[in-house]
């Protein structure tokens, strides 16, 4: 799992919280397998789409969580690079073909980590992600494409999203990339 605690190494916290939830991150990182959906507590990877000319932010309905919320997941088996988890999984989500890390295509790095509550359901136990989120953009948006009718997908102007999120964690996300979008 070098790639993921290489990918956690430099990070810096922006709160108290997050230093917390780095802590925890870093912990699951030196662990067997942190990705592991077995285990009460595993990384997933998160991408805050973007449209940088229009300022606007793609979010998707959850329909287990009831929410508008990123897109993102858990790694397929192989899978050890949060990034690569995150574009993969945003890609698949959403079907946009020119996701790129922003706003430096080349070795984005992550912009918040949090380790979030996930309520039982699906045959599942309640557990929690630790979820590394990353800053991507398409210069494509309207060629977003749900993965099933149930997934919605919505842009946003940031304020906007910034109320339609219901998370404390995902508009401390948002607040994060505001200086960014202008």
């Amino acid at each position: 799992m070098r790639e993921l605690a290489a990918e956690l190494a430099g990070l810096a916290a922006g709160s108290a919280a997050e230093a917390a939830d780095l802590r925890r991150l870093r912990r699951l990182a030196a662990g067997a397998d942190p990705w592991s959906r077995a285990a009460p507590v595993h990384v997933t990877a998160s991408a805050v789409v973007v449209h940088p000319p229009t300022g606007r932010v793609l979010l998707r309905w959850h329909e287990r969580m009831g929410s508008w919320l990123f897109v993102g997941g858990h790694a397929d088996p192989g899978e050890t690079a949060p990034l690569r988890v995150a574009l993969r999984e945003a890609a698949e989500e959403t079907g946009l073909p020119d996701l790129a890390g922003w706003p430096e295509a080349t070795d984005p790095v992550p912009i918040h980590v949090a380790v979030v509550p996930v309520p039982a359901g699906r045959g599942e136990p309640a557990h929690e992600h630790a979820d590394i989120r990353y800053l991507l953009a398409t210069g494509q948006p309207d060629t977003a494409t749900p993965e099933s009718p149930a997934a919605r997908l919505r842009w946003h102007r940031l304020p906007a999203a910034l109320s339609t999120v219901t998370e404390a964690n995902l508009r401390l996300t948002l607040q994060r990339i505001e200086p960014l979008l202008g």
